[in-house]
């Protein structure tokens, strides 16, 4: 199946992000989910009960090199506070909402307050609660094993799974999209 995805016996193929430079030239601010993107969508649990995330550092790395380029990274969770927040701020991400129920009214506030157009905005999710988020951002991503719902709506289909290197790719496609040198 050459460089192109198949979604899920949906008979709809959807480009990568560096097959659609065009697309995203004019991204601002780039919106992330967590779970499920940033991470593998795994929640684990010690015997005590606490919970866990496992992060990519890869992705970290793309999303610092391209916020150091000039696009603001933000990311809006449906998840719990605690890790979310610490990763945030080891990779220097100032736009962190967590525990949010209207994911939408928090893309709009900010970008508004970031004086940002919705087209604009990119945003990378995986499951119908980003869809509200999709459906306003200039540009829609899912990460390869999304749910089928968000695979057939957006724009392009990352090659990785989230938390395995989507927000990496993407972060890659915008900064060369963007004119950025390569690494």
């Amino acid at each position: 199946m050459n460089d192109e995805i198949l979604n899920n016996n949906l008979g709809v193929s959807k480009p990568r992000p560096a097959e659609m430079p065009e697309k995203l030239i004019e991204i601002k601010l780039l919106c992330v989910d967590v779970d499920g993107i940033l991470t593998d969508g795994g929640i684990y649990y010690t015997d005590e009960g606490t919970s866990f995330r496992r992060f990519n550092a890869k992705d970290g790395l793309g999303l610092v090199r391209l916020m150091k380029f000039g696009v603001e990274v933000a990311i809006i969770s449906g998840g719990r506070a605690g890790a979310i927040e610490h990763r945030a701020e080891r990779l220097g991400i100032r736009y962190v909402f967590t525990d949010v129920s209207d994911k939408l009214s928090v893309l709009k506030n900010l970008a508004g307050d970031l004086g940002i157009k919705m087209d604009a905005v990119a945003h990378i999710g995986d499951d119908i609660n980003d869809l509200a988020l999709m459906r306003v951002a200039g540009v829609s991503i899912a990460a390869a094993d999304a749910v089928d719902e968000v695979l057939s709506y957006v724009d392009m289909v990352t090659k990785n799974s989230g938390g395995h290197g989507a927000v990496r790719e993407l972060c890659d496609a915008i900064y060369a999209a963007q004119g950025g040198e390569p690494a």
